[in-house]
């Protein structure tokens, strides 16, 4: 986003003191003030700035539209589950719960027992955001990890957009309308909003835009130390927030920076070295800080090496599709299209599509333009996997995921979350494109031929055309509020103390099935008793066999996989000494100190299977089943 001669122009200042509102992106290396200073107060004493209304009109709008996507969940904090997190929101709040509970106790928030008993997890190699969840863990702590987890969400989109729209003004256009429309689909475009569900990780992503600008600063030259120095910082932040997102943005970074090189070669040559010193600085102040905690993700217990997860690639048909949460989307076509509710990666839909390559077209002879769009359409392409198929065909063609498939860390990845990358880019696009058409109509009815009525009649179609345009686009793709269902009750054992009566210190009390990424239930009971118990199994990322392969969830035993199996399928397997003598052994493992079967779909055949297979009749315990094994 460096700005250059053919497409930029002073950019508006009237945040900081005046002037009139003008398109167009500040000129590198500018100062970031303009006019005038203000005249000191006749004390002597320099004047108070005050925060002007629309300053923080833009921010308080972006956090007005979170609190709408959200307002099913803050409606009932207590009981509503957001339906299409599936799982996540139960992992995601005993992330933000466990930090809490290791920080007030002074433990590790790098590793726990408390899930996998008693082989543990590696926290660092899970998203738990540290960067967050740490400094956040009074409010858990006061509030609990739902709070923390709406807070997270609604705050996150909000603080994400504010510093998109923040950078785009600061770099791209001074129009402030266009930089809000910027900041806005940056951070609401369908795929954030589909991971809006479920992943805060992919979602507050406030700290990118600053690296970005940080960057920027590097590029043009001056004080290469300070600027190189913040940036550690903020790399470091952020790989504490979420080490994925980092890797896609520095993707879309590099990207940019190829195709703006292609353009504007001079420009580019002349921003390497500063570049190569700041990035120096950076990585001297960040390493020390990230070192310990990365070689304990990487090589501490519980680490593991890789996750693959497969072909995970978009259809091309994705990209142009509607998301299940749009107001034109259609759920079951987009169920088709996407992994699951929080992978609908793509979802840009066909009218928004159209409008950006026709302004590809029309503003092609600016710089920026051209490395923003070579952006989108190389992670587009990415996103689609090593094998793209061919539409209408069986047959599929190689895609540039298959060079960086085999790349260490990029291996990890779910290919089909690089169209998240697309978003700023096209945000960046719709607002040069909205400063464009502002541009255009005051000049159309400042310097226009003619009366000054029809001059302001003509200004006045320019902008409506505009806006219907937009709107043509963005409208089919705008988010409905976030779907909540009720959540299971925590069984009255669990809540009220009554375990301690079954689970001594050391044991662990064993949930059927055991939670794993299917079930997660049983995490919000370990909340609920603040943490008085271990679990076995759990949902998270831990190694498994002797190649230390990441898989999500506990590595498999014997009784887990069959009553996991009943649970699903509600039949009632033999059980001979053989499934006892596992179940013994699996126990004996796991140091269960009670089994809890708690109100479920084919609780009945799970009861009776549990009978046959630890030789003894459950009690009944309040609205659940308890076996006392320890």
């Amino acid at each position: 986003m460096t700005a250059d001669a053919n497409t930029t122009q002073p950019a508006d200042r009237t945040d900081r003191g005046g002037g009139t509102d003008r398109t167009g992106a500040g000129a590198a290396g500018a100062p970031e003030t303009a006019g005038a200073p203000e005249p000191a107060a006749t004390s002597g004493r320099p004047r108070r700035r005050r925060i002007r209304p629309a300053v923080l009109a833009v921010p308080a709008g972006y956090l007005l539209a979170a609190l709408l996507l959200y307002v099913n969940l803050w409606a009932d904090l207590d009981r509503a589950y957001l339906v299409d997190s599936m799982r996540d929101q139960n992992q995601w709040e005993w992330f933000f719960a466990v930090t809490g509970h290791n920080v007030l106790h002074a433990d590790s928030p790098l590793f726990t027992t408390l899930q996998n008993f008693p082989l543990g997890v590696n926290l660092m190699a899970n998203t738990v955001m540290l960067g967050l969840s740490v400094p956040l863990a009074p409010v858990t702590a006061l509030f609990g990890p739902t709070v923390t987890w709406a807070v997270v969400l609604t705050g996150g989109l909000a603080a994400t957009a504010t510093a998109w729209y923040w950078l785009i003004r600061k770099h791209l256009t001074g129009n402030r309308g266009a930089a809000a429309l910027g900041g806005a689909f940056s951070a609401f475009a369908p795929p954030m909003i589909s991971h809006a569900n479920a992943h805060p990780n992919l979602v507050v992503l406030f700290v990118i835009p600053l690296i970005i600008d940080r960057a920027l600063r590097i590029a043009q030259g001056r004080r290469a130390v300070r600027d190189g120095a913040v940036l550690g910082l903020l790399l470091a932040w952020q790989i504490f927030l979420g080490e994925e997102t980092l890797l896609l943005a520095a993707t879309g970074m590099v990207a940019f920076a190829v195709g703006y090189a292609c353009v504007r070669p001079a420009v580019a040559r002349a921003a390497v070295l500063p570049l190569l010193r700041g990035l120096a600085v950076g990585a001297a102040v960040c390493l020390p800080l990230v070192a310990y905690p990365l070689y304990w993700q990487f090589f501490g217990d519980q680490s593991y090496k890789s996750i693959l997860h497969g072909p995970t690639g978009n259809p091309p048909r994705a990209l142009v599709e509607f998301s299940s949460r749009a107001f034109a989307g259609d759920p079951d076509r987009a169920a088709a299209l996407a992994l699951n509710p929080t992978e609908q990666n793509a979802f840009y839909g066909w009218p928004l599509v159209s409008l950006l390559l026709v302004l590809a077209v029309v503003l092609w002879d600016r710089a920026a333009v051209r490395a923003l769009t070579w952006t989108a359409a190389f992670a587009a392409l990415l996103s689609l996997g090593a094998r793209i198929p061919l539409p209408g065909t069986d047959a599929t063609t190689p895609g540039p995921w298959w060079v960086f498939d085999r790349l260490p860390l990029f291996e990890s990845v779910i290919e089909s979350r690089y169209a998240m990358v697309c978003a700023p880019a096209i945000g960046m696009l719709l607002a040069l494109a909205w400063a464009t058409v502002a541009e255009s109509a005051a000049e159309t009815r400042a310097r226009g031929e003619g009366e000054e009525l029809d001059r302001r009649h003509r200004a006045l179609v320019i902008r409506v055309a505009g806006c219907l345009a937009l709107g043509a686009a963005l409208l089919p793709i705008t988010p409905k509020p976030l779907e909540t269902v009720e959540r299971p009750a925590v069984p009255r054992l669990v809540a009220d103390g009554t375990w301690r009566s079954y689970v001594e210190p050391g044991q662990s009390l064993v949930p059927v099935p055991l939670p794993s990424p299917a079930e997660a239930s049983a995490l919000k009971w370990q909340i609920d008793a603040d943490f008085g118990f271990p679990l076995p199994g759990g949902y998270f990322n831990g190694p498994w066999g002797p190649d230390r392969l990441g898989i999500y969830g506990a590595p498999p035993r014997p009784t887990n996989d069959l009553l996991r199996d009943v649970r699903y399928s509600g039949r009632i397997p033999y059980i001979g000494p053989d499934q006892q003598q596992a179940a013994r052994k699996d126990l004996g493992f796991w140091r269960a100190g009670a089994v809890v079967l708690a109100q479920q779909p084919n609780d009945q055949a799970l009861r009776i299977t549990l009978e046959r297979l630890l030789g003894q009749p459950g009690r009944r315990v309040g609205d659940a089943w308890l076996w006392d094994v320890g």
